[in-house]
């Protein structure tokens, strides 16, 4: 794509509301306020009329891999504690209002389940997934400060983001149709740098279309450019699938038994935690690089935050200890038949529809009312939409979206004047319905 191309796709992008029409503004207490109780009284109602919004806007919440299925009431009793796991994990600073037995106890979960050994690893839980993305990539940085870093096309921006702070050189590598990186072309890009060592993002479930990357083929690309296993180092990124792809029958591993350098997963997409935060693991002979020792802390920190969400390793805690392996599986089980039952409804429909094997991301033809799409919080780009179907995803909530969009459809479509647009470039001719492809 030319870059005037490319400036002009970028000013279509409807960006959303300005929230300044709509904030709510901080206002000082009158000097009789703690008499009458007037700003309390006005607090709770502002705070109640938000309850019922969030109440509304998780009915119709569909876009965006969040599972909003949970319940942390037993965690109540500790909201009035400041917890902040300052530093390393695993060397206690001077403060002590810390959860870090509980994080480390959670990073040997994710150690298992990737198959590292305990004195082999090192990581921490992290404030989002993007923040396991910058650490994940920096890590390979200083491992291989001349390494070029390569990505797919439909890699998460954070990647991208990681690339500009770190001042790195990227290489963007095309894809299939599915949203798959196209390891000829990666495999042509690694020739024309033979000489810098390698820094390779691996999605395990991309953005826009879920699409797993093969790791195996990558690792076998490098392998066959000379890239011996010291010249390269891949981050895994997991956000949503990460945790979803080892209970999935037939799905290709990701493990640290395979030459990899870090794997991120998040902790408010499949696992359902009410704030963001997200777990990063990498192999403990790399950290050395990036350790800093802290006098102030009394500890050491090779974390790119400072102070650390202390509460999330223990909502993380809770619900791996109530859920188990068993518990995900069954999830991801009911997670991937929901899936299915959406995309066949939608081709059912005349709706062209498109499901990766390994997914749980439907991907559909864009809905051309913005606010049908703003009313279900769909993540869109260019002409297709999707849905991320998680664990509180219910078939009867998939039934309440897909009665409106047909019926509203049929309005959008009536006078034969506007046309459901052609999708054959992003999910493939055999997946599109329009009236070309039929």
């Amino acid at each position: 794509m030319g870059r005037e191309e490319e400036e002009k796709r970028s000013k279509e992008i409807v960006l959303g509301r300005n929230v300044h029409t709509t904030c709510l503004a901080v206002t000082e207490p009158d000097a009789n306020d703690e008499f009458t109780g007037d700003k309390e009284a006005y607090m709770a109602s502002v705070l109640a009329r938000y309850r019922k919004t969030l109440m509304e806007r998780t009915k119709h919440h569909l876009g965006y891999p969040y599972n909003l299925d949970f319940d942390y009431g037993a965690l109540s009793q500790l909201q009035h504690f400041s917890i902040n796991n300052l530093g390393d994990p695993f060397i206690e600073s001077n403060y002590g209002v810390h959860s870090r037995q509980f994080e480390v106890g959670v990073l040997d979960w994710f150690a298992r389940l990737w198959e590292i050994e305990k004195d082999e690893y090192w990581g921490y839980i992290t404030n989002c997934g993007t923040e396991g993305n910058l650490h994940g990539i920096l890590v390979g940085r200083e491992v291989l400060p001349d390494g070029i870093l390569y990505a797919s096309q439909e890699t998460h921006y954070s990647v991208f983001k990681a690339a500009r702070m770190y001042r790195m050189e990227c290489v963007k590598v095309a894809t299939s149709l599915s949203g798959e990186i196209d390891c000829a072309d990666f495999k042509a890009k690694l020739l024309a740098n033979k000489d810098k060592p390698a820094i390779i993002n691996v999605n395990i479930g991309t953005t826009v279309k879920g699409a797993v990357d093969d790791l195996d083929l990558v690792i076998e690309t490098l392998e066959e450019c000379g890239f011996t296993h010291d010249r390269f180092y891949i981050h895994c990124d997991g956000a949503l699938f990460g945790l979803m792809m080892p209970f999935v029958k037939r799905a290709p591993k990701v493990t640290f038994k395979k030459p990899i350098g870090s794997v991120s997963v998040s902790g408010h997409k499949f696992v359902g935690c009410p704030m963001p935060c997200g777990v990063q693991i990498t192999r403990m002979e790399h950290i050395n690089a990036l350790s800093r020792n802290v006098e102030y802390l009394a500890s050491r920190d090779a974390t790119i935050m400072g102070s650390r969400n202390g509460h999330a390793p223990i909502f993380l805690w809770y619900t791996l200890n109530r859920k188990g392996y068993k518990g995900f599986q069954k999830e991801v089980q009911k997670c991937l038949r929901n899936a299915h039952y959406l995309k066949d409804r939608l081709r059912d429909a005349g709706i062209s529809a498109m499901l990766n094997e390994l997914s749980s991301t439907v991907v559909f033809e864009r809905p051309v009312d913005d606010e049908f799409v703003r009313r279900w919080q769909l993540a869109c780009q260019g002409n297709i939409a999707h849905v991320v179907v998680m664990p509180n995803v219910t078939i009867e909530k998939l039934d309440y979206f897909l009665d409106e969009l047909i019926e509203k459809r049929n309005t959008w479509f009536l006078d034969k004047k506007v046309q459901p647009p052609c999708v054959a470039a992003d999910i493939g001719s055999e997946n599109c319905l329009c009236d070309l492809h039929k």
